[in-house]
């Protein structure tokens, strides 16, 4: 239900911006572009087995109005293991990544505070979640909470491998939405670039479990 509002708040937006630009004025960046990276916070079983870690996000996009615009945006987001969650549930030399292309929608206040200003964002986005392990072969024993990356199967109670399973690398891909806000501070140079901050929530409803990232970013806009 939440999901659906979020898309159906996208869309209005998407019908209504085309209207309100032709009431604004023409002098506005007809594109916009953002570059930044920072620190994730992971939630749910990504919090679990990952914790937090860095990532890195750039996207390009039109501009609707001063108030409006679009923007497609790439995030690379390190879903690596814990080293104590790898060791000890049996998946040496692991390493993991997000990769998301979203489409947003931007909504920008139409005041600013001097150099501030701030924005809300929300979209729609393709997420492609990936785990590697140097390639085991599981045996007969219970199964380990970060096995359902790797598709695993296990039954029984309490569940456990009963044909040995060999994994290496897994990908998954689902679909999903994120949504958030930012401030930014209008600098005199760099082509009247702004460095921004950002809050984003994202999640992808991945078949075996919801993948949520929280990512913190620091970045420059134009």
């Amino acid at each position: 239900m939440r999901n659906r509002a979020f898309c159906t708040l996208f869309f209005i937006a998407l019908a209504v911006a085309p209207a309100l630009a032709q009431d604004q004025a023409d002098n506005f960046p007809r594109y916009n572009f953002n570059a930044g990276g920072g620190y994730g916070i992971g939630r749910g079983l990504v919090g679990s087995l990952v914790g937090n870690s860095f990532f890195g996000v750039g996207g390009a996009g039109v501009n609707l109005s001063r108030v409006f615009g679009l923007s497609g945006e790439f995030m690379y987001y390190d879903l690596t293991l814990r080293p104590s969650v790898s060791n000890r549930q049996g998946l040496p030399g692991n390493s993991g990544s997000l990769d998301s292309f979203s489409l947003n929608g931007i909504v920008r206040a139409p005041y600013h505070w001097g150099p501030f200003g701030a924005y809300g964002i929300f979209g729609v986005g393709f997420y492609r979640r990936t785990e590697s392990t140097t390639k085991e072969t599981l045996s007969y024993g219970p199964c380990q909470p970060a096995w359902v990356w790797w598709d695993v199967y296990c039954n029984g109670n309490p569940p456990s491998i009963q044909t040995p399973q060999t994994i290496s690398t897994f990908t998954k891909d689902a679909g999903g939405y994120n949504f958030g806000g930012g401030i930014t501070y209008r600098l005199n140079h760099l082509h009247n670039a702004k460095i921004y901050g950002e809050f984003r929530y994202h999640k992808a409803y991945h078949s075996d479990t919801e993948t949520v990232v929280w990512p913190l970013t620091v970045g420059l806009r134009w």
